[in-house]
């Protein structure tokens, strides 16, 4: 029964893990507990996640600024701020820690191309404006304070064109590109895991592995670092069952 059970676990990985590598999206991480998607743990409820996990630092520290410009003339005022756009594209290309993205769950990279998609008009009159998302990849030496100054640095240095500003929220998330490349990894625990807990409970008894069809859920270990791990219960089988 165990090696069955294992030798299941270890198909239904390689099975979802080959399709999970095709594409390697760049997930926002507290935006998934905003929005809903997928099964991310909050420390608030009460359900507690598995004691197995991979501990990873996150790809990138990430916060939303608004491009924005009042130039009263409708062209002129696009042309500022296309230039502005232009000049934190520039910037960044200059940088091998900084890039820009858009987007709300899955974010993908800013191009000039998509400057029309990205500006709309402010709440304000006369003004318009684009969302964009600094990101700074996180080295393995990084504090949250370092990684924070590169990308208020680099705002700060950044030339506007004529009437342009690059306004922050202020708020700060995490990202994972690809979280479920991590999946064979944690399975592999898991597998490892079962077959030690049904060993101590002696010769003959067998586990059962359920929970494994979920996704690669996180939560946050560190200001820098997430905990991965898929929720699954394990149950001891006794001899003969």
């Amino acid at each position: 029964m165990m090696a069955r059970n294992l030798a299941l676990a270890a198909l239904f990985s390689m099975t979802l893990g080959s399709g999970a590598m095709a594409q390697l999206d760049t997930v926002v991480v507290t935006a998934e507990k905003r929005e809903g998607y997928g099964v991310v743990y909050d420390p608030s409820q009460a359900v507690v996640p598995p004691h197995l996990f991979i501990a990873k630092r996150a790809d990138h520290l990430i916060t939303k600024v608004q491009v924005t410009c009042d130039t009263r003339d409708f062209g002129q005022r696009r042309a500022e701020l296309k230039a502005t756009l232009r000049n934190i594209m520039h910037a960044a290309a200059g940088t091998s820690t900084i890039s820009l993205s858009v987007g709300e769950r899955v974010i993908v990279d800013l191009s000039e191309a998509g400057f029309d998609d990205v500006i709309g008009a402010d709440s304000r009159p006369d003004t318009s404006t684009a969302a964009v998302i600094i990101k700074t990849k996180v080295a393995a030496t990084d504090t949250i304070t370092t990684a924070m100054a590169r990308i208020n640095q680099f705002i700060a240095t950044t030339p506007k064109s004529g009437r342009s500003e690059i306004i922050g929220n202020g708020e700060w998330d995490l990202t994972i590109v690809g979280p479920e490349q991590y999946r064979d990894a944690i399975i592999a625990l898991i597998v490892a895991d079962a077959r030690h807990t049904a060993e101590l409970f002696g010769p003959g008894n067998a586990v059962a592995v359920d929970g494994l069809e979920h996704r690669v859920s996180w939560y946050q270990k560190g200001p820098l670092d997430l905990a991965l791990f898929i929720p699954y219960t394990l149950k001891i089988m006794p001899p003969g069952k």
